[in-house]
């Protein structure tokens, strides 16, 4: 009957019921193994066991406002606006009556995510009548100044931070259920009565379960450096949950790209490990029931994935994530478990392989991120990549002693390399071309990450689009960090060190205290989603100078 019980909770855990009618139907006859169709049925419960063993305590810090400011219209400013300190102190907010009184906005001084609360009580008369004000969190001052509505993006509107609160008798203590992410709020009065009501305390729980101290940088760092390095950090922190999450403010859940990039960071700060176990785990424990990974899953209410959210390049990028993890923390244990599932993503990619050459149009076709860009041909990326994480998963093989098992991926390897000159490699301009001959950075990036191109060949394919203003551009910090990973393989030090100031140091140029899920140093508004406020501006692929900046203190000091 244990065995019975544990695949129940595996097809609750997964919700396939009707395989699980299936299964309960014939259990007197069939073994647990011919009962389910799903692949590491029998795995997949202790998996979750595992995640959930590894589940990080979050630490909390009581943050109180340090100043009332006041939005300014300034078109030099990003997205149009900024913050100036109000003439009124903050002490005295809590002495002024809000009846009448015009929107107050408040700093919290830094980005925080964690939970709101705040005291209301009436002076003088008492309150006849409830008391309704509208709240407004932003990270960034165009978002707090920005009207919601009519809205046109493309996403829930529920994600954008405002929330209306009645408070029905004074005095109260109100707390706002959502978790928030923000550095400013905005208070509105939408409906009062006779009597005079103050605010008489507000204060912020900010939660992370990032702890350790990370490493110093030398004394003669560049102050830029130093200053990237540190909101890097900070938004490795607030990314770092009960998973990593890929932001606080808008999806709140754990994405394979992201992990990658947060675990690296990690691995070179602050050396939470078991958050990087517990989401490795957590993946393999929801994938889907022939064992292929979502790209993203949810905690809440209780671990499921987001159901048919596949991305080939995220799954692909798995074992590479579990490499280093394992080079990192020689947990022999965790890498032997997973190995199945690497194994299988892997091989479930090969049937997309036509004369070794990744066949985009395969159906069903699988989702390729790579970046936030439209006009991005992914075809040479794709290829580039999965020859990357062949390549990977297969150290990872060595190193478990399982190379015997993939014996045949050094020659898949070889082969994609061989025809991915073939088909995308210009060599008389001495760039990758994917599509319609398009050149673009991340068709270089991933034929040079893959060694499909030796680093000469890389130097002079990464300069060509350098010095080209046609070329297609990335257009997130998660491509611009593939980018300096591969002028890092080129041998490119200084190259990838002006980039890293010039991108990440725009951000701060521009007010970032956390880095942002999107920017285009040409368009301070650009919105894969329609509607600029709702981007992510604490973001988790963002966060990777970290890693450049400690792994490499000799280049980018």
């Amino acid at each position: 009957m244990k065995n019975f019980f544990r695949l129940f909770l595996v097809l609750c855990h997964t919700i396939l019921f009707t395989s699980l009618a299936q299964a309960q139907s014939q259990m007197p006859k069939l073994s647990l193994s011919e009962v389910s169709s799903i692949k590491w049925a029998d795995k997949r419960v202790e998996w979750l066991d595992k995640a959930q063993a590894n589940m990080p305590e979050l630490k909390h810090t009581l943050v109180k406002p340090v100043a009332i400011v006041e939005g300014v219209e300034d078109k030099a400013a990003f997205q149009g606006w900024r913050m100036v300190k109000s003439d009124q102190a903050i002490e005295n907010f809590y002495k002024t009556s809000l009846k009448g009184h015009a929107p107050i906005i408040l700093d919290l001084g830094d980005h925080y995510t964690g939970y709101v609360t705040f005291k209301v009580n009436h002076t003088g008369m008492p309150a006849d009548a409830p008391v309704r004000l509208k709240l407004t969190f932003a990270e960034l001052p165009a978002e707090v100044m920005t009207p919601f509505d009519p809205y046109t993006g493309s996403l829930s509107r529920a994600w954008l931070q405002d929330e209306v609160v009645t408070i029905m008798r004074l005095p109260e203590e109100v707390r706002i259920p959502r978790r928030i992410a923000c550095r400013y709020v905005k208070i509105e009065v939408l409906a009062e009565s006779y009597f005079d009501f103050v605010i008489e305390d507000f204060s912020f729980d900010a939660v992370t379960s990032a702890t350790g101290e990370p490493m110093a940088l030398s004394e003669d760092c560049d102050p830029m450096i130093r200053r990237i390095n540190e909101v890097g950090l900070k938004t490795l922190a607030e990314c770092m949950q009960t998973v990593y999450e890929d932001g606080p403010k808008r999806d709140q859940r754990l994405w394979i790209g992201d992990l990658y990039l947060e675990a690296l960071a990690n691995a070179y700060s602050y050396k939470n490990h078991e958050l990087t176990k517990r989401c490795l785990y957590l993946l393999a424990a929801l994938a889907d029931e022939e064992g292929f990974l979502h790209a993203t899953v949810y905690e809440l209410p209780k671990p499921e994935p987001q159901t048919n959210q596949h991305t080939m390049d995220y799954s692909l990028l798995y074992g590479v994530a579990l490499l280093e993890y394992f080079k990192e923390t020689g947990d022999r244990t965790t890498a032997e478990e997973l190995w199945p599932v690497v194994k299988y993503q892997i091989e479930f990619a090969r049937t997309y392989l036509k004369d070794w050459v990744y066949d985009v149009d395969k159906q069903p076709s699988w989702w390729l991120v790579f970046d936030w860009k439209d006009d991005l041909n992914r075809h040479a990326p794709i290829q580039g990549l999965m020859t990357f994480a062949i390549d990977k998963s297969y150290e990872l093989a060595c190193l478990l002693g399982r190379e015997a098992d993939v014996k045949e991926w050094p020659s898949v390897v070889k082969s994609m390399r061989k025809a991915s000159r073939a088909r995308f490699y210009d060599k008389s301009r001495g760039v990758i071309l994917s599509g319609d001959n398009q050149v673009s950075y991340l068709s270089q990036v991933w034929m040079i990450l893959s060694e499909t191109l030796s680093a000469k060949e890389g130097v002079r394919a990464l300069e060509y689009v350098l010095n080209d203003a046609t070329t297609c551009y990335p257009g997130s910090p998660y491509a611009y960090h593939y980018l300096i990973e591969a002028m890092l393989k080129c041998g490119m030090n200084s190259q990838a060190r002006e980039l890293l100031i010039s991108y990440w140091g725009g951000m701060i140029d521009k007010g970032a205290d956390t880095f942002w899920e999107v920017y285009d140093p040409n368009d301070d508004k650009k919105s894969p989603y329609g509607f600029y406020p709702i981007n992510s501006y604490c973001h988790a692929w963002s966060c990777t100078p970290v890693y450049f900046i400690n792994r490499y203190p000799e280049i980018f000091k």
